[in-house]
């Protein structure tokens, strides 16, 4: 046998046995297969990516790090979505950890714009103009309230939705003045700290 037969029979048996097949083709088909060794080299080679993408984007180590468990959860869920002739592997899980991260900056904002409205009890001596909130969020902060204990909730109630100060809150429940601000600033620590968990929730 010639040594070009010699090496055209190799890669006759390279490419039957997939020798020669594109370790990244082969790697994107496994995972979009289900193959959980395959999600393992996929977290291995590009979770330090999403980490540092997410990062600099959040400033935040937990967030990060939240960000790019749910990136690959969300990725290995959603495999099946995948498309090889669409874009690489690493392209789309890149794209998942981009949507994640806006997530976060939206989940974010609307915390802040919660606590906001929330802080507006804090201080109802002081009252100002109620910022610009949506019907959801006015839901959300309304549904939190009634989570509270009952005399909470009735104080609560009035300095956020009827704008009435310390004092006339005191008077509309015969409720010493003390008490009253001891239950907004308990309520309003406890509410900030559901809202916060809800709007990170997956």
């Amino acid at each position: 046998m010639t040594g070009r037969t010699t090496r055209g029979a190799a890669r006759h048996i390279r490419k039957v046995n997939g020798m020669d097949a594109d370790p990244e083709q082969s790697l994107d088909a496994r995972f979009r297969a289900g193959d959980e060794r395959s999600l393992e080299e996929v977290y291995r080679r590009w979770s330090p990516v999403v980490y540092t993408l997410a990062l600099r984007s959040l400033a935040d180590t937990s967030d990060a790090e939240d960000v790019t468990q749910k990136t690959f959860v969300a990725a290995w869920t959603g495999r099946e979505s995948y498309d090889p002739a669409k874009a690489a592997l690493a392209t789309w899980i890149i794209t998942i950890a981009k949507r994640r991260i806006a997530d976060t900056h939206e989940a974010r904002a609307r915390v802040r714009r919660l606590q906001e409205q929330l802080e507006r009890v804090t201080h109802p001596d002081d009252l100002v103009a109620a910022p610009s909130v949506d019907l959801a969020e006015t839901l959300l902060v309304a549904q939190e309230i009634e989570r509270l204990e009952p005399d909470a909730r009735a104080v609560v109630r009035l300095a956020f939705f009827d704008d009435l100060t310390h004092q006339q809150i005191s008077a509309r429940l015969d409720m010493p003045v003390g008490t009253v601000k001891s239950h907004i600033r308990r309520s309003l620590t406890r509410m900030r700290t559901r809202l916060e968990a809800v709007d990170v929730a997956p």
